[in-house]
This record gives structure tokens, sequence and C-alpha cells, in this order.
């Protein structure tokens, strides 16, 4: 079964006084999500702009992400899969 579709994201970063704010929306077509992230410069270091964001972004990102996991998981149970196992998952490579 071949299943093409296209998912339209856009990302958002907005940076006053040493803090970074970052606004992620994803449109799938069926529904909207948004993720955010908030990245604070140390007082005591340099503020470099670009760290803030890419700081945010992958908060929001991550936040994203996590939402669409969740919505993953409540539309497996809703076709009648079992709920998602609440063991911690590995950071990062293949789950096991």
């Amino acid at each position: 079964m071949s299943h093409t579709v296209e998912w339209r994201v856009h990302l958002y970063l907005s940076e006053d006084e040493g803090r970074t704010t970052a606004r992620v929306e994803l449109d799938t077509g069926a529904a909207a999500l948004t993720g955010r992230g908030l990245a604070r410069c140390n007082p005591d270091d340099e503020d470099v702009p670009v760290i803030g964001d890419e700081l945010a972004a992958a908060r929001a990102l991550s936040d994203l992400g996590q939402q669409l996991v969740h919505a993953a998981e409540r539309d497996l149970e809703s076709v009648g899969a079992p709920p998602a196992s609440r063991r911690p998952r590995p950071g990062y490579g293949w789950i096991a």
C-alpha cells in the first residue's frame, strides 16, 4: 500500500532581552498541533541569539514530537491495539 501526504510545518522564533520563545505549528490536513519552547540566556553568559534560537526551536520540536506520539497512541487504542507500555523509552536508537 503506497501512501504519500504532505504536512505543513511553520516555526516562529522571537527573542527579547535574552529570552527566546519558539512556536512550531503542524497542519496535517486532518489535525493541527502546536509545540512550544523557551530558552533563556544566563546573565553571566554572552548573549548569542542563534544559540537561543536553536535551543527554543529544539524544545518546541520536542514538545510537538511528544504530542504526535500521544496522538498516535490514542489512534492505536481507538482501533483496538492494547494501551502503549509506560516503561521508559530509550533516548536514542531503535526500540527493542
